[in-house]
């Protein structure tokens, strides 16, 4: 079973309610019947304002009141309310949103997970030969730091965990183990130090056990590979799409105390319905 197949399978186990804040878009409107009549989820609307929603900013989150509010007032926002509220399991939006206004609202009235210092993006990849990965971060960090580059490998392993059953996680540079230098081997390098995981690897050394073997690190069998930058990331997942044809899923958002997904603003009806799915398998 694949783990889209698998994703879907938990959907319709779990029977979750998604706030689905885009519902004026006819894509995301059909994806909503589908996800419905599927039975993957119950998508929902955001509700009327609510003083549960009020409470969820204020007492939850740290917010005066009269900007809580205020910021109720969009639907973004009342949509990831609900979510921190309990009312609704996931929030599913970007279709329409930036990813810029859809990880305001999920930070601010969601929040990150404990422990995680970042949140950040991936894909999933599904190749023609079935093999599936975790491309990361493909859609949301520019350039991070070392800290930032080893939050994401960490949160990466937990999506690849749920997702792909066993996280084999490389960190990825134009240089594998010690044999280059400059500032972003020096930052994969020190992100590798503070994570256990391997790097800093070339991307055949990542997929190739016989190139791992001579150049003597890692096993060659990644199934989650962490660029150092979102120049690396978007271009990879998208020559990816285009020479290999794989299809890529997401981005998902991850990190966040609660399944929050950002659409891309090109998403078809079956992205939609199969991201909804596959980020409620991070919750």
């Amino acid at each position: 079973m694949s783990a889209l197949e698998k994703a879907i399978a938990g959907a319709k186990a779990r029977k979750a309610r998604v706030v689905m804040p885009e519902m004026d878009d006819a894509r995301v409107a059909e994806a909503a019947a589908r996800l419905k009549s599927e039975g993957i989820c119950e998508p929902v609307l955001p509700g009327d304002n609510t003083e549960a929603y009020v409470a969820a900013l204020v007492e939850a989150r740290g917010l005066k009141e009269a900007l809580a509010r205020r910021m109720l007032t969009r639907d973004l926002y009342r949509a990831a309310a609900m979510v921190a509220a309990g009312e609704a399991d996931a929030m599913v939006a970007g279709a329409v949103a930036s990813t810029k206004k859809v990880i305001e609202a999920a930070s601010i009235a969601i929040g990150l997970a404990d422990g995680v210092s970042l949140p950040s993006s991936f894909f999933l990849m599904r190749f023609p030969d079935g093999r599936e990965m975790i491309f990361a971060d493909c859609g949301l960090n520019v350039d991070p730091d070392a800290e930032g580059l080893a939050a994401i490998a960490q949160a990466s392993a937990r999506s690849g965990a749920a997702l792909l059953d066993e996280a084999r996680v490389a960190l990825l540079s134009f240089s594998t183990g010690a044999s280059g230098a400059g500032a972003s081997v020096d930052k994969v390098r020190a992100a590798v130090e503070a994570t256990g995981f391997a790097g800093p690897l070339q991307g055949d050394a990542a997929l190739n056990p016989q190139v791992a073997a001579l150049k003597g690190l890692g096993a060659g069998d990644a199934n989650v590979l962490v660029f150092p930058n979102l120049d690396a990331g978007n271009i990879a997942y998208k020559l990816a799409q285009e020479l290999a044809g794989a299809q890529a899923l997401g981005p998902i958002l991850q990190g966040f105390r609660r399944p929050v997904c950002d659409l891309s603003r090109g998403a078809t009806v079956d992205d939609i319905v199969n991201a909804t799915a596959v980020a409620l398998a991070l919750g």
